[in-house]
């Protein structure tokens, strides 16, 4: 009869070293052996998960929860399961119930887990943003980025929140951080250019639509930016409509001629 000790830990160590097919073998054989091992019905729910099995890894991971009520990342890892699945309230009661009798803080959650609940926050962000509630997309993107402080994406969306509530600062803040991690970062630079052409400051809009055109020159958002801005640089008298005149050949076959004295 193998040992349950050393299986599950021969599993464990598959699953750390990301061999799922391995682990899932081991550790289901374990299951076999015992069923009440919550640690092992959430790893194979999140193998499960990772290979697009859904249903299965919903039920692991239930099956871990009824084991221990308490288990943070399992319950955390039922509420991504649910969300994919479509399952939006069960994901936020399982969800609230975790944080509530959660003791551990966002950074101490398994990076997957971390991952899958920051996108969620910036998904209820990009609702808030639709509906024009922008304070409650900024609260929500700014959760995103508390458990996944290097996605870069979430902070550009950020930016553009703040960019439509007139708060160009903090927008070019959050878009700084950005370029800093990644400086061809190509939304973060096409937002750049959009605030700075929102302030009114055409010279570093233009910079900044330039720059992307350099390594991606058929963007075509980029060059209407900079039709837009060349448009604006022309002198007044050209900007605006020209007014079609009467040649004057019409104006004199059109207007009235003095009367003569023999016409009178």
């Amino acid at each position: 009869m193998e040992d349950l000790r050393k299986l599950v830990a021969t599993g464990r160590e598959a699953y750390e070293a990301g061999e799922f097919k391995k682990a899932e073998e081991i550790l289901t054989r374990a299951l076999e052996m015992r069923d009440d091992l919550a640690d092992v019905h959430n790893m194979l729910g999140v193998i499960n998960h990772h290979t697009g099995e859904m249903d299965a890894a919903k039920e692991h991971f239930e099956r871990a929860l009824i084991i221990n009520p308490n288990y943070t990342d399992a319950a955390l890892n039922l509420s991504v399961t649910y969300n994919d699945l479509g399952k939006y309230s069960e994901a936020r009661k399982v969800y609230s119930r975790a944080m509530a009798h959660s003791k551990n803080q966002p950074s101490s959650l398994d990076p997957f887990v971390r991952g899958k609940l920051s996108n969620m926050h910036a998904d209820l962000a990009e609702v808030y943003k639709e509906l024009s509630l922008f304070d409650e997309a900024v609260m929500e993107f700014e959760k995103a980025l508390a458990l996944a402080p290097s996605f870069i994406d979430i902070r550009t969306r950020l930016s553009d929140v703040y960019r439509e509530k007139g708060d160009y600062d903090r927008a070019l803040e959050e878009l700084g951080i950005v370029i800093e991690q990644n400086p061809k970062y190509t939304p973060a630079l096409i937002s750049m250019g959009v605030v700075y052409y929102s302030k009114g400051d055409m010279e570093k809009a233009k910079v900044y639509f330039e720059d992307v055109l350099k390594f991606d020159p058929n963007n075509k958002s980029c060059s209407l930016y900079l039709k837009m801005i060349e448009r604006s640089n022309l002198p007044t008298v050209e900007k605006v409509e020209k007014v079609e005149r009467i040649p004057e050949t019409e104006k004199s076959e059109n207007s009235e001629s003095p009367a003569t004295e023999t016409e009178k």
